[in-house]
Order: C-alpha cells, then structure tokens, then sequence
C-alpha cells in the first residue's frame, strides 16, 4: 500500500500555528484561482504546478484553516474494512454487514476483505441520493396533509 493509504488510518490534525499558516495560503491562493501555481525550491529552481492543483490545495488548506484533520487518498486505492469505515463513519461490523450483503463491492486478499476506494464513493452517493429522496417524500406529504412546513 501506498504512503498516503497508511495516513488514511492517521489523519494530519493541524495545530494553531499550522491552521494560521493554512488560512493566509488559502486565501492567497483562492484570489489566483485560475493562474499557474509556481513554487521556488530551495535548490533555487522553479516548479509550475497543475491549474487543477490549485482548487485541490484550496480545498485542502481551508479545511485545515478550520482545524479539521485531513487525509488524501488516491482513487484507485484498496482500503482495509477498517479504513473503510472509517470513512463512511460506521463501525467495522456494520461496513462487513453491507459488504455481506453486496451493497458495496468487495474482494478478497488472502484472509482479508479489500474495499476499492471508487466503490466506497459509489455507495456513499446512491446512499445520499436516497437519503434525499426519502426526505423529499416526507417534505411532499408533509405539504399534502398541510402539516406547516
């Protein structure tokens, strides 16, 4: 696995100082939005980074200005049922729950089940998008027995 697979387990949890620093970059950055990132190295070289990188850094540094932990994980990652979990914020029995019974996609690695990241996301979103239908048929009924909402 991958560097940034093991960080999944340890989120970076950024200090005051840290959250200081991330909230003068991202506001730096979010004003050059649509212009080239070029970062000096200490060799005295010039780096110009990805305009993509730009909105990913943004993203990145405001969540971290907020004091929230973050974690980068590549799409195509194989996550352990703890980490996946982790991210949909349920406990490793119930993620084996919807694992058994093919909500989500699984495989097998020796003795150890293997959620792809992709699929993760998949069920995170067909999971949402019922959640809000449900809540729109609630909302409608709501109005039809003229409830006041």
């Amino acid at each position: 696995m991958t560097e940034l697979l093991h960080q999944a387990e340890t989120p970076v949890v950024p200090d005051e100082q840290d959250s200081e620093l991330a909230k003068i970059a991202s506001r730096a950055l979010a004003r050059g939005r649509n212009s080239p990132i070029k970062v000096h190295m200490d060799d005295g070289s010039e780096l110009t980074l990805p305009r993509v990188v730009t909105a990913l850094l943004v993203s990145l540094l405001t969540e971290m200005a907020n004091g929230n932990a973050v974690t980068l994980i590549p799409v195509h990652a194989e996550l352990t049922t703890q980490e996946a979990a982790n991210l949909l914020n349920v406990s490793r029995p119930h993620l084996i729950r919807l694992l058994e019974s093919g909500k989500i996609p699984y495989h097998m690695t020796g003795t150890h089940r293997r959620v792809l990241f992709t699929d993760l996301q998949d069920y995170k979103r067909q999971f949402e998008q019922g959640r809000r239908a449900a809540l729109d048929e609630l909302a409608k009924q709501a109005q039809e027995l003229g409830m006041g909402y």
